[in-house]
Order: structure tokens, then C-alpha cells, then sequence
């Protein structure tokens, strides 16, 4: 499933956590790894310094495949001068990447905020599937993966992540959750509404099951299904940490307009607040 992996990358220590997930991805897919850094077109001076910050930049991908070379990852490296998410995009088109695996912030305050704009603008746009990863102070890293969280709500968009998810927990021999939050609260419906909850809960179980076939059929090592009433997000959250998940997967809309966005804002708040790391995945056109 992932042939070419993509690590757009400055050098920084959001860029450094992210080259570990994509390095054992890499080393368990046999892919070949994409090192490419972005010189910012509106903020890049004309002249010397130009040429100086594309030679840093160009010392940082060469340093970066040197890294992944020492695994026995093949890799390509490329130095872009463009707006950053515009170039990430465009080159994971022209070069068919199967995923981008990009760094994010660690806190601020009491949630974490994506890298600048542009892992932000990433996710929402990409036509493949995008791994943000966090950078934590401790060093601690989720992979190997032994737990994968599949959030549904039984939409086609959540549906889109059920293939890779099944692909990374089967050559992780991973267990899968397939995990669906009733929100009762945000649609108004009175838990004591017999007829409106059990339709509800019919659809909800009807989407865990969906994931736990095909899972089964991929002959996944484990699956645990579960069903919960609440704020979708706050779910995950919870879930992540009291199961001891290390990855979440999970859909996104498609078009809306010009752009995309993401599954509700559950995604997004997912990727902004997750304890660990996020695969967003678009539904196909």
C-alpha cells in the first residue's frame, strides 16, 4: 500500500520525530522515502542569502536520505522553492507518494497546535493519506504499532481509513479498535428517545462491525469493537489513553467547494490534541 513515502522536512525536531515513524514505515513496506525541503517563495530574499538558504536546505535533504540510507531505505531527495503546502502537494502528485508523514508541535497550553499552517494545510488538501506525529520532549516513539484506533461513524468518508488500517496492523500484527462515539448531546436527542437511540446505536454498531469484517477477512491478529455516548473527540482522547493505543486512523470528508474539509471537526481536533500519532485519510473521488 505505501510504495513512496514522502518526509517534507526542515531540519527541526518536529521534522527529526517525524523521519523515525517514516523510517519504520519505510523498513516495514520496503518503500522508497522522499526527503523534501521547501525554501517559502514570499518570505525567500533575492540574491546570495537565496542561494544560501537553498544550500542549507539542500545539506539538510542530503542529510536526511544519509539517514534513512543507513537503514537500507532507498530514497530521493529534493529541494523546492514554492509556497511550502502548494510544493508538498505537487510533488506527492508528480511523484505518485502513497503517504506524507509530517511533524507537528508538542503543547501549547493545553492543546497542541499543528506545524505553522502547513501541516494544517496538508491534511485538509492531500490526496494521500497524511501522518502527523507530535514531537515529545522524552523521545518517547508508538512504533512498533501493537494498537490501532479506527474512529466511524459508519460515513464513507470514515470508511476510507478501514484499508490502511488494516494494512499497518497487518504488517505490524497489530490489534485493531474499532471504536464509534454516539454524540447525543450534539444532536439533541434525549437519551430517554427509545426509537431515536436504538437507530443510533444500530448504525453505530453497523459501522464497528464493517471495520471488524474486513479486518477479519485481512485475517488481523485482533479486533476489539467498542461503543460509547459523548463527544466523539473526547472519546478518542480517552480511549487513546486508556487503551494504550498508539495510532489513530481515521477518514476525512471529501470536496467541499474549492477545498476539502475534515470529518466534522472531529478530525481536526484529533490531530490537534492526540497524545499520539494521526493517519487522516481522504475518501476517493
Amino acid at each position: 500500500m505505501f510504495d513512496n513515502i514522502l518526509i517534507p522536512t526542515d531540519g527541526s525536531d518536529c521534522a527529526q520525530a517525524a523521519l523515525g515513524y517514516a523510517t519504520d514505515l519505510a523498513t516495514r513496506y520496503e518503500a522508497n522515502v522522499h526527503a523534501l525541503c521547501v525554501a517559502d517563495s514570499r518570505t525567500l530574499d533575492t540574491g546570495p542569502q537565496s542561494d544560501e538558504v537553498r544550500n542549507e536546505l539542500a545539506a539538510v535533504a542530503e542529510r536526511t536520505c544519509a539517514e534513512l540510507s543507513q537503514s537500507g531505505i532507498s530514497t530521493q531527495q529534493a529541494v523546492k522553492t514554492d509556497i511550502p503546502h502548494k510544493a508538498i502537494l505537487r510533488y506527492a502528485t508528480e511523484q505518485e507518494i502513497d503517504l506524507i508523514v509530517m511533524g507537528t508541535h508538542g503543547r501549547t497550553g493545553v492543546e497542541r497546535y499543528l506545524l505553522g499552517s502547513v501541516t494544517e494545510k496538508v491534511v485538509r488538501l492531500s490526496d494521500v493519506p497524511v501522518l502527523t506525529v507530535k514531537t515529545e520532549d522524552d523521545g518517547n516513539v508508538t512504533y512498533p504499532y501493537t494498537d490501532i484506533l479506527v474512529p466511524t461513524d459508519g460515513s464513507e468518508g470514515a470508511e476510507a481509513a478501514i484499508g490502511p488500517a488494516v494494512s499497518v496492523a497487518s504488517r505490524y500484527d497489530a490489534r485493531i479498535h474499532a471504536y464509534s462515539v454516539i454524540d447525543t448531546v450534539a444532536i439533541g436527542v434525549d437519551v430517554r428517545s427509545g426509537a431515536i437511540l436504538e437507530a443510533l446505536e444500530e448504525s453505530a454498531q453497523s459501522a464497528v462491525d464493517t471495520i471488524e469484517e474486513q479486518a477479519t477477512q485481512a485475517s488481523v491478529s485482533a479486533v476489539e469493537t467498542a461503543i460509547e455516548y459523548g463527544s466523539p473527540y473526547r472519546g478518542i482522547r480517552s480511549y487513546v489513553e486508556e487503551h494504550d493505543i498508539d495510532l489513530v486512523v481515521m477518514g476525512t470528508h471529501g470536496r467541499s467547494g474549492l477545498e476539502r474539509y475534515l470529518l466534522g471537526s472531529v478530525a481536526e481536533k484529533t490531530v490537534r490534541t492526540s497524545p499520539v500519532p494521526v493517519m487522516t485519510v481522504r475518501q476517493p473521488e
